[in-house]
């Protein structure tokens, strides 16, 4: 069984995750004036909490669920396989801008490579073998399900990773006052919880009826902020 601290560990922006080098869609969001102030990252963030937040934590709860699912199958790591299989390929479906496919794959290699790590013996050879690697929801759940959290507990983190990483560069970005900005986290704590409930239920679902809730703008300002020569974060 997990304890408390596993959680905080893994949902802590200073996993060695790489997440800390990507705003999330923010630093477009900036450079376009979208984004310029308190009120409009607030925005900004529930809008992603409700797209990506929703999507990413389903998936990563999904996976998770894949991980501890009691089957028939004598070779289980082929049923685990072909699960994780489908999710890569919906999530994949459900990622529009190619940019965004990119980093995600990027960010699961990241995670793979902590997870390797840390939880050796996790199933983590389950994954999809597709280019680039698995998507990094998709490892999310496997390495919660090898720390012995919970599904809730894996979209929880899910969740709150699109929250804080994107809060983060507001203050680097816009110059924000941090307090500030950590107030308005406090604020979007219950639609985190909320989002991250959502997703754990949906979770039960086959994987083409997981949320697929989409952010075209953000897409857009994905594949520019991949021309620009000279940015703060990779994504």
């Amino acid at each position: 069984m997990a304890t408390p601290s596993l959680l905080l560990l893994l949902a802590d922006g200073r996993f060695p995750a790489g997440a800390h080098a990507h705003s999330g869609g923010l630093e477009a969001a900036v450079a376009a004036g979208r984004v310029t102030d308190l009120a409009s990252l607030e925005a900004f963030l529930a809008g992603r909490l409700a797209t990506a937040g929703l999507v990413g934590a389903a998936f990563a709860a999904a996976a998770h669920r894949a991980a501890v699912a009691e089957t028939a199958d004598p070779a289980e790591s082929v049923a685990r396989s072909g699960a994780l299989a489908r999710l890569d390929a919906e999530l994949d479906a459900r990622t529009a801008a190619p940019a965004l496919r990119a980093v995600s794959r990027r960010q699961g290699r990241a995670l793979l490579r902590a997870g390797r790590a840390i939880w050796s013996d996790a199933p983590f050879a389950d994954l999809p073998a597709t280019p680039g690697g698995a998507h990094q929801p998709l490892v999310l759940g496997l390495l919660c399900a090898a720390a012995g959290l919970s599904r809730a507990e894996t979209a929880t983190i899910a969740a709150y990773g699109t929250l804080t990483g994107t809060a983060s560069a507001g203050v680097r970005l816009l110059g924000l006052d941090p307090y500030q900005v950590q107030a308005l986290l406090v604020g979007l704590a219950d639609a985190c919880d909320g989002t991250a409930a959502d997703a754990a239920r949906a979770a039960d679902d086959p994987p083409e009826r997981l949320p697929a809730a989409a952010a075209p703008l953000a897409d857009i300002h994905a594949e520019i902020h991949a021309t620009w020569e000279v940015r703060l974060f990779a994504s």
